[in-house]
């Protein structure tokens, strides 16, 4: 029993720990960012300006083997829920079905001079807008105001 107790204490002491404590594992996403942006057949958007407060967690670029390209960028908001940026030249449709099942059109809102359409889902909602031949949609568990800052800060 002291053994275990021992490798216990030991891989306590020695794993690291969350510095906030939420066990929310921050990315930097800024080589991500440069990468997609030389590869993509449409502008990648990314956040500028956002407060510490909007962590990212996850990103990634890839082309499927249809040939659409798909760019992810996930944050957990300042309100601890879940907001992303899905960028992709797949059809409109297809995109909102992959990631806003069960959605359904939910009004409108002008963002930074654009209009979005916006769509309640199952569990998620989004709001969307062309860019260029590319899709983007604003996403999350997030609440509508916290989506419509995500989709302010865009910059390409």
């Amino acid at each position: 029993m002291v053994a275990v107790m021992g490798v216990a204490m030991v891989a306590y002491l020695t794993i690291p720990h969350s510095s906030n404590g939420d066990g929310v594992r921050v990315v930097d996403y800024s080589a991500a960012l440069a990468s997609a942006k030389r590869a993509a057949p449409y502008p990648i958007l990314a956040p500028a300006g956002l407060s510490d407060q909007w962590r990212a967690t996850s990103v990634s670029y890839d082309v499927d083997p249809d040939g659409h390209a798909g760019w992810h960028l996930g944050f957990v908001t300042p309100d601890g829920k879940y907001a992303a940026v899905e960028q992709s030249n797949e059809p409109k449709p297809d995109l909102l079905k992959s990631v806003v099942s069960g959605y359904a059109p939910d009004g409108s809102a002008s963002i930074a001079g654009q209009d979005w359409s916006r769509y309640q889902g199952d569990h998620y909602r989004g709001l969307t807008v062309a860019t260029g031949p590319a899709t983007t949609l604003v996403t999350g568990s997030a609440s509508y105001q916290e989506l419509d800052q995500l989709a302010q800060a865009l910059k390409p």
